[in-house]
């Protein structure tokens, strides 16, 4: 309930501070990624990361010379990472497996592979112009919906029929993630700049949509209803009209 409540606060101040802009920008964006995914649940570790894209198109709303409401819409490529489960069971039960897969080894690995359809919202604060750059920080979040995943089992005894699985049901349709960027401003004319910087996106929302069966050596076999999130570094680039 707090989570909604903030993000609700979040997006009332945005509205109330685009309408009263005056300037407009857009621009574009090709970030590369690296994402992992980290889980409430010691006995599943993160083991590896994606490298993924964000593609798409950027709005900048100024409602003051250097301070801007951000968003767009754009596609977020190959996000996830990889899960390492130490106990086995039986996991991406709604996947389709086949009975190879039924139950996997503990130390089994699992790679999702998600692609959303991301609108951001952030608060642009940048400096007066040095030359021909600008420096920038913007704090924001991030609203993705789940347009496919594919996942990939990896552990003893499993084969190829193991890789670029139907993972769908297993993610969930909605992701939220907060995060804060920064980099510079490369002015090429009085209306378009080159743009640069570093950002990291920590996600808030359970990505996974857990439905298997642990076979824990400790507690007998039990529900698998651990919290998997995805995370990422963001170097940004783009260019703005």
């Amino acid at each position: 309930m707090k989570k909604i409540v903030a993000i609700a606060a979040f997006l009332f101040a945005l509205n109330t501070m685009v309408s009263a802009q005056t300037d407009v920008r857009f621009g574009f964006q090709v970030s590369p990624v690296f994402s992992w995914m980290t889980t409430d649940d010691n006995r599943i570790n993160p083991s590896g990361t994606n490298l993924g894209l964000k593609l798409g198109m950027v709005g900048e709303f100024y409602f003051r010379e250097n301070y801007a409401v951000s968003t767009g819409i754009g596609f977020g490529f190959n996000h996830g990472g990889t899960l390492q489960h130490d106990f086995g069971g039986s996991y991406w039960t709604r996947s389709g497996l086949g009975s190879a897969l039924d139950t996997l080894p503990a130390g089994t690995n699992l790679k999702y592979s998600i692609q959303y359809v991301e609108i951001p919202l952030g608060l642009k604060l940048r400096t007066r112009e040095f030359g021909y750059l600008r420096y920038f920080v913007e704090p924001g979040i991030t609203i993705g919906f789940k347009s496919q995943a594919r996942g990939t089992i990896q552990g003893r005894g499993v084969g190829d029929e193991a890789e670029k699985i139907n993972i769908r049901k297993e993610v969930n349709s909605l992701n939220l993630s907060w995060g804060l960027g920064a980099g510079v401003e490369y002015s090429l004319s009085e209306n378009t700049s080159l743009v640069g910087g570093l950002g990291f996106q920590i996600g808030f929302t359970d990505a996974t949509d857990d439905n298997g069966v642990v076979f824990d050596d400790r507690r007998g076999n039990r529900e698998e209803d651990s919290k998997g999130k995805v995370n990422g570094i963001i170097i940004r680039l783009g260019v703005m009209f």
